[in-house]
Formats: C-alpha cells, sequence, structure tokens
C-alpha cells in the first residue's frame, strides 16, 4: 500500500494496492489449493467449513452453524441436504423447539475427521509459511475481520 504523504489520490486507486483485492484474489487461491485436498474427503470447500465447525461442537443448530461461518440459512440450507445426503450428518429437529434444527454427526461424518487430519498441515506446506506464521496471520484477519463488523451500518 502507498504511503498516505507520499501518494496521489490516484495510487490509492490502483488495483495491486486494493487490500479487497489482495484478500479476494488470496481467497481464492486458497480454495483452489482445498480443492484436490478435499476431493479424496468427498467435500467441497464450504462443506469441508460446515464440518469443521461441528467437529468442534455437535448437536449444534443450523442458525449457530450459520452465525460461526457467516452464512445465511439460504446457502447454508443445500449444504446441510448434500452432507445429510451424503450420510455424513443427520438435520433433527429439537424436542424442545420445534422451529430449530439441530445437527448432528453420524459415525461416518466423526470418521471422516481423522482423515481430514492431514488437510492442515498441507496447506501450511503449500502456502511456506509454519504453523506459527499462518496462526498469527489468522489472528490478524479475525482482527480485522471484527473491526470492519463494528465499522460497517447495520440495517435497522
Amino acid at each position: 500500500m502507498p504511503h498516505r504523504s507520499s501518494s496521489s489520490p490516484s495510487d490509492w486507486l490502483r488495483l495491486d494496492h486494493q487490500l479487497c483485492f489482495a484478500l479476494y484474489s488470496a481467497s481464492l487461491a486458497m480454495t483452489r489449493t482445498y480443492k484436490p485436498l478435499l476431493a479424496p474427503l468427498g467435500l467441497t470447500y464450504p462443506q469441508y467449513l460446515v464440518m469443521l465447525v461441528l467437529w468442534e461442537g455437535d448437536g449444534l443448530t443450523v442458525s449457530q452453524v450459520g452465525e460461526r461461518l457467516a452464512l445465511d440459512s439460504g446457502t447454508l440450507t443445500p449444504l446441510l441436504k448434500r452432507l445429510e445426503t451424503m450420510q455424513l450428518i443427520q438435520r433433527l429437529r429439537d424436542a424442545s423447539d420445534e422451529r430449530r434444527v439441530l445437527l448432528r454427526l453420524t459415525p461416518a461424518g466423526r470418521e471422516l475427521k481423522a482423515r481430514a487430519g492431514t488437510v492442515p498441515r498441507a496447506i501450511a506446506t503449500a502456502s511456506h509459511c509454519d504453523l506459527g506464521e499462518l496462526a498469527g496471520l489468522t489472528a490478524r484477519l479475525h482482527a480485522l475481520r471484527a473491526q470492519l463488523d463494528d465499522s460497517t451500518p447495520r440495517a435497522a
């Protein structure tokens, strides 16, 4: 990024100076890197993210998973239906509140976690970063997201 004091306003409009583009293109590259790693597991990248959340806490509601992944139900529901078809999860109505749908891992879904254990190290290898560097970068991106969320006006 250019220094504010030494750059013209037009420098700030260069594509390579845009944080949004750096994040976007890095996200595309990351997704491409994950694709061959997830293929043997039979998962797409968004399905993998759902499974990560459920491996952390089985029995969450659809809305809890959606909050964790910042996905709305319109995006999440087809992913969950596909994971259910693959017999990795079960969607169950909450007996205490039928409006809520609970997500439970099946035995196959729990077993898949062990097979997925090689993915994070393969990502570290592909990124040419050690685990500490990746942890620091991840923490900084979480902080950036929180700062952006805090500064974004909410719809009334």
